[in-house]
């Protein structure tokens, strides 16, 4: 049986001395989604007693980030009565609950939730993968199975959904849906997979589709980002059999060239510096692409060279100047 209830959501005292407000953490790696904290004060070590637990909340199972803004914890979970046993590679049908809780950053207390069915078919199916996304009075969660919710922060009231499989047709991946929906402008941009939807863009307020753009048998786990180059701002998609640079106004595709993922798993968001762009996963699949100068053509510089892989799975890569630095499969760093 799978109910982790017993798991504990815990919140620390401050890493940052004698901050009384730290700088909020709305989605998927910080407010710029770029794994960046940009307080300053931040403890180098920490003390020998650890930190100071200020409040504790049960939550359930799940592999998603906590979203903090605005004084509110956002964090999701999954629960089920079955009793799974599932190998890794392996499917499995089951019924579940996912969750989205809000919590008071103070104190812990919830401030809402919000629950509903869904029928779990993926590997390691502990619950949520997706980090939820805050943006102003809305916030934005994507689940397991692809049921995409925009919540009113102050209430939890359901402003609009989607059910990616039933809409769009779409495969839930082996291991779930897990690249974080992006919120540009007045659009959120989600990656969902299916004949001519491998991404979607939606009004953010009504949740009505704007456009949609390629074509994937598997959509993948890499969330979308959006990166300026050539005088223009291009949405950079990377999926199974291939990376992509598309408008993110339009969906028009400006480049792809060919990438062939091991089972489906493009993970990372790519690494950009100039007009260069690194990706990998699995088995030593790397690439180093250069974007021509007008951003609108792009070429293999490299690829497979052995001694340039991360072959990154559970954690996202970093760049500090010209290194970029990333834990492979099997937890060493590079």
């Amino acid at each position: 049986m799978i109910n982790f209830r017993v798991a504990v959501f815990v919140l620390s005292l401050s890493l940052c001395s004698g901050l009384v407000k730290a700088e909020d953490w709305p989605q998927w790696m910080g407010p710029n989604r770029d794994n960046v904290w940009s307080e300053d004060g931040v403890l180098e070590s920490f003390p020998d007693s650890g930190l100071k637990v200020l409040w504790r909340t049960e939550i359930a199972g799940g592999y998603a980030g906590p979203a903090v803004s605005n004084g509110r914890v956002f964090v999701t979970d999954y629960t089920t009565a079955d009793d799974v046993k599932v190998s890794n590679f392996e499917r499995e049908q089951f019924s579940g609950q996912e969750q989205i809780l809000c919590l008071d950053e103070k104190t812990g207390k919830k401030l809402w939730s919000h629950d509903y069915p869904v029928k779990y078919t993926v590997s390691y199916p502990s619950g949520p993968r997706c980090t939820p996304t805050v943006d102003g009075d809305r916030v934005y969660v994507l689940g397991t199975e692809g049921n995409l919710f925009c919540f009113n922060v102050a209430d939890g009231e359901i402003l609009w959904s989607k059910d990616f499989k039933t809409e769009y047709g779409a495969k839930t991946a082996l291991w779930g849906y897990a690249s974080h929906p992006l919120v540009d402008g007045n659009k959120l941009i989600c990656v969902v997979g299916g004949e001519g939807s491998h991404a979607v863009a939606f009004d953010k307020l009504t949740g009505k589709e704007l456009w949609r753009t390629l074509s994937s048998k598997e959509q993948g786990y890499s969330p979308p980002m959006i990166i300026e180059h050539g005088g223009m701002r291009q949405l950079i998609l990377f999926r199974p059999g291939a990376v992509s640079a598309v408008n993110p106004e339009t969906g028009k595709v400006y480049w792809s060239v060919p990438y062939e993922a091991t089972n489906g798993s493009v993970i990372m968001t790519p690494i950009h510096k100039g007009n260069l762009l690194y990706c990998a996963g699995y088995s030593n699949k790397n690439m180093l692409i250069k974007m021509a100068d007008d951003g609108k053509s792009a070429e293999i510089v490299w690829e497979g060279l052995s001694k340039q892989a991360i072959s990154p799975v559970n954690v996202q890569p970093f760049r500090v100047d010209d290194i970029v630095y990333g834990f492979d499969q099997s937890g060493l760093l590079h």
